[in-house]
């Protein structure tokens, strides 16, 4: 009977195998450390990023109720000078007095609109924008130009360049040489 050579354990290591296991085991801790210090700041970006979505609507609500609060308070000089007014429109010699004093409130609240932005739109004798204006009715006014602003209704106002509200207005609309003459015609029939 031959008598078998006894196997090398598979745990046994060839010469040169022990280097290259030690390099991986060096590669396999820095990875494991890569990877750890990443896991770490990915935990700590997200509850930054938890905590900043808790703290921007408070910010925000902050934010809105101080800029609330700062209009508020241009316009109350301007309530303060309305109640001096009727507390003294009685004792007022004339209505040109008085409405001399509504004038300076109307002014003062044009100055207060105007600090915060807000600016007036100009219609009267303006071209017809129907970005700027809305037309509430047409007039025939021949001695002016055609889709002209004949009258305000109301005030148009932007904010910061934008149109917040537009001016209501009447427009001229002149009616063409055609239509002028069929309308005189009918006239001149119906008589």
């Amino acid at each position: 009977m031959k008598q078998k050579k006894p196997e090398k354990p598979k745990s046994q290591k060839q010469p040169g195998s022990e280097k290259a296991e030690d390099l991986l085991n060096e590669k396999l801790e820095v990875l494991q450390k890569e990877k750890d210090e990443l896991f770490a700041q990915l935990q700590r970006v997200s509850a930054d990023y938890t905590n900043y979505q808790k703290r921007v609507p408070k910010q925000i609500t902050d934010s809105i109720a101080y800029e609330k609060e700062r209009i508020i308070k241009t316009l109350l000089p301007a309530l303060d000078n309305f109640e001096h007014t009727l507390q003294n429109a009685q004792s007022a010699e004339t209505s040109d007095v008085l409405i001399k004093g509504i004038r300076i409130i109307y002014d003062q609240m044009l100055d207060i609109l105007k600090s915060h932005g807000i600016e007036q739109i100009k219609a009267l004798d303006e071209n017809f924008d129907p970005v700027l204006h809305q037309t509430m009715m047409r007039k025939t006014e021949p001695e002016k130009q055609e889709n002209i602003v004949l009258e305000e209704f109301q005030k148009g106002y932007r904010l910061n360049g934008r149109i917040i509200r537009p001016s209501k207005v009447i427009v001229n609309k002149i009616q063409p040489e055609q239509e002028q003459t069929t309308d005189e015609s009918q006239e001149n029939q119906t008589q």
